[in-house]
Order: structure tokens, then C-alpha cells, then sequence
């Protein structure tokens, strides 16, 4: 048969008390070693799973941040390769600027036969040149002396001189006494054209594009001295044939430097194309025609907050920068021996180089958004991860204080039990 052991009040009283402080000092050993005040529901529900949901939120949250940071490289490689693309585009400008440079040697262009001999030129004391210059288109035709300039004898009352290069068209009306070098102002004014006196006293005519019509004549008044120098009367007179306007001049040479320079301008066209398929990142190429969507929460539905970011199709072709040939072009070339073909496309360069910079400013745009909503994310995580601390945390300050506090409380205990159990003994003395 068992029997209880009989303390007294004092020692049971001291015992509890050491009890309790045991449960304290584990409780505080607990906090100091997890950092937490809070490690299960049984602690504090409330608190304890209202951490918990905001702690979920803020890794949510970070998964995310993985997703922003591939769209902004997304964002910054197609960015990239659209600079890369402009500053090819600025090179093929260079290409076509040195080609048009070697117009002079690749334009329509007719000369006609001395306008005066040597010895005339003599005779009028001037040089064979200024001699030519100073002659008068109408009147009767009179060779130079040194009393007269000399006349070239285009018939009429009224003279006229036009030319066209297929879209424009410039006409000048002149007087039998206008001269040679009243003629050469006219042309050199029009626009279409360019002409000079060489100083063996012959006419030169260039058009300033691929083809070019140039026609004098006279008349009885202006109506009729145009007619008559839209069938090219008077060119005869010039040393020039009725078929410099009737036939027309086209463009009868290649320009070796505009063939080399072709082949430049395809090759820089091709890297056009290839830049813009290599400006791809994670398997998305906003310049391949790829969409890019950036999710910023962790919500779905009408919900979600994302941004949709769409890609355009890069190409030469979508640029609208045709392939460079040297004769005729068909359906996606253009004929770079001819002027109108280059001033084309350098007006398309330029419009292409204006596309370009609104389809950067559009990627910068999106950038900053998209960095904006990243910083924002990681200070919201920030935000999530500090209120969950607060909740579940132990101050641990407080803890190494409260362990201090309860090792004292411990040490006096055991020193009160002591002192209870002492008076115990004092019976037993009695019973010696």
C-alpha cells in the first residue's frame, strides 16, 4: 500500500513556484531559439494565421519578380536591336548619298556640235566659248565677226525652250535676241536640268534625273513657238536633234561606283533582317512579331494586373527598303542607277528611321512601366514580410531580459526552498 509524502505549505508553496518558473524559462528558451513569439496556432490563432497569409502573399509575390525581370531584359533586347536596326538604316542612308554623288556620270545627257569655228572665234576677238555665249538664237543665221556676235537663225517672231522629265515640266519663252547664254540661264533655272558651253563651242544638256525631254523653237507668238519646240525645230540650230524631245534621253550608262555600291546596300539590308531575329530573349522576340505579357500580382481573372506588351514583325520588307538592282526593277527592288530610284528610297530611309523611333519610344515607355511595377512588387513583398514579422516575432531584447530575470527568479527559488526544507530539519534534530 502506497503512501503520499506529506510536505508543508511553505515547501509546496516554494515548489509550485519553481515549477512555474521552469515553464517560463522554457517558454523563453523556445522564443530566443526560433526568433518567434508565435510558432503554432495553439500560441495565438489570430496571429499566427494572419502571418501566415500575408507571408504567402509576399512569396507569391517574389515568384513574380522572376517573370518582371525576364520582361524587362524581353523589353531591353528588342529595344536594342531596333537601335542597332536605326544605325543600320543610317548606314544605308550613307550608301545612297554616295551613289546619288555619282549622278553626274550616270544622267541623261546630249551634246551637240560646235556652234563655232575657230577662226570665227578669232574674228570676234573672243574666246571660242564667249563667242558661242553671245550669240543670238533668232534672226538670220550669221556667223561671228568682230561687228557682230552672229545669230544661229531659229526662226520666228517668238522663241521658246521646254523640257520635261516625265512628271515635271518647265517652259521659258525667249526672243530672237536672247543668245546662247540667255538659253543656258533658262535650262540651269528649271530644275530638270543643267547645261553648258564647253570651250570647244559646244552645248551640253544633263537632266537631273533618269530621263529628260529638251526641245527650241519659234513662232509667231508663244502658243506656236511651244508647239514648234515640242517637236524640236530649232535643235538643229543648237547642234542637238529633233529627238532629244520627240524621242526623249534616257539614262545610256552604268555607274560602275552605283553597281559596287549595290551590293553594299543588300548587304546591309540582309543584316536588317538578322538583327531583328536575333533580338529575342527567353524565347520571346518582340521584334519577331512575339507578344510579351508581364504579370505584376498573384490574383487571376479581372483581377490580374499584367501588362501586354505586342511585338512587331521587323523586317526590311515591312521597313519598305527594297532590294537594290542596277536596270529595271520589279516588285520589291529599285533601279539604283537611276536617280528617281535613289531619291525614293532615301525618302523611305527616312520615314523607315521615323518608325523606328517611335517603336523605341514605345519599348521605352513599356520599360519604365514595367520597372516602376518591379520596384513597386519588391517594396509591397517588403511591406507583407515586415507585418508578418511583427505578428509572430519575439522581441528579443525583452526575451534576453525576461532569461535573466527568470534565471534570478530560479536561483531565489531553490534558495527559498532551501530555507523551507530547513525547517523540517529542525524536527528531526529533536528526534536524535
Amino acid at each position: 500500500m502506497s503512501s503520499s509524502i506529506t510536505l508543508s505549505a511553505a515547501t509546496r508553496q516554494n515548489l509550485l513556484s519553481l515549477q512555474d518558473t521552469a515553464a517560463l524559462a522554457a517558454t523563453n528558451q523556445n522564443r530566443l531559439s526560433t526568433g518567434k513569439k508565435v510558432n503554432s496556432a495553439l500560441d495565438n490563432p489570430v496571429n499566427f494565421f494572419t502571418a501566415q497569409s500575408l507571408s504567402d502573399r509576399s512569396s507569391a509575390l517574389s515568384g513574380l519578380l522572376d517573370g518582371i525581370s525576364n520582361g524587362i531584359q524581353t523589353i531591353q533586347a528588342a529595344n536594342t536591336g531596333a537601335s542597332k536596326i536605326a544605325d543600320l538604316v543610317k548606314s544605308l542612308q550613307s550608301t545612297i548619298a554616295q551613289a546619288q554623288s555619282d549622278a553626274a556620270a550616270n544622267r541623261p545627257t546630249v551634246t551637240g556640235t560646235a556652234l563655232a569655228t575657230a577662226a570665227q572665234a578669232k574674228a570676234a576677238g573672243t574666246s571660242l566659248r564667249t563667242t558661242v555665249m553671245n550669240m543670238a538664237l533668232g534672226g538670220t543665221a550669221a556667223p561671228p565677226s568682230d561687228t557682230a556676235a552672229g545669230a544661229l537663225g531659229i526662226s520666228g517672231a517668238a522663241l521658246s525652250v521646254t523640257l520635261t522629265d516625265g512628271e515635271n515640266t518647265f517652259t521659258r519663252a525667249l526672243t530672237p535676241t536672247s543668245t546662247v547664254g540667255d538659253l543656258v540661264d533658262a535650262i540651269n533655272a528649271s530644275g530638270l536640268a543643267t547645261a553648258a558651253v564647253d570651250d570647244a563651242g559646244k552645248l551640253t544638256v544633263t537632266g537631273n534625273s533618269d530621263k529628260l525631254k529638251v526641245g527650241v523653237g519659234g513662232g509667231t507668238n508663244a502658243t506656236t513657238a511651244l508647239a514648234d519646240a515640242q517637236l524640236g525645230t530649232g535643235n538643229a540650230a543648237l547642234g542637238l536633234t529633233a529627238g532629244a524631245y520627240t524621242t526623249g534621253l534616257t539614262n545610256d550608262k552604268t555607274s560602275a561606283a552605283r553597281t559596287a555600291l549595290a551590293s553594299q546596300f543588300n548587304d546591309l539590308r540582309t543584316q536588317i533582317d538578322q538583327v531583328a531575329k536575333d533580338s529575342g530573349f527567353n524565347g520571346t522576340n518582340l521584334l519577331g512579331g512575339d507578344a510579351l505579357s508581364v504579370i505584376f500580382n498573384e490574383k487571376t481573372g479581372s483581377d490580374q494586373s499584367k501588362l501586354t506588351i505586342a511585338g512587331r514583325k521587323l523586317t526590311a520588307d515591312s521597313l519598305g527598303v527594297d532590294k537594290a538592282v542596277n536596270g529595271t526593277a520589279a516588285t520589291g527592288e529599285f533601279n539604283i542607277q537611276t536617280d528617281k530610284g535613289l531619291s525614293a528610297m532615301q525618302d523611305t530611309l527616312k520615314t523607315a528611321l521615323a518608325s523606328l523611333k517611335n517603336l523605341q519610344s514605345g519599348f521605352g515607355s513599356n520599360l519604365s512601366n514595367v520597372q516602376v511595377r518591379q520596384d513597386f512588387t519588391k517594396q509591397v513583398g517588403n511591406i507583407l514580410d515586415t507585418g508578418s514579422a511583427n505578428l509572430v516575432n519575439a522581441d528579443m531584447n525583452e526575451e534576453a531580459a525576461n532569461s535573466q530575470a527568470l534565471s534570478t527568479r530560479q536561483s531565489l527559488g531553490v534558495s527559498a526552498l532551501s530555507l523551507a526544507n530547513q525547517a523540517n530539519q529542525g524536527i528531526l534534530q529533536l528526534l536524535r
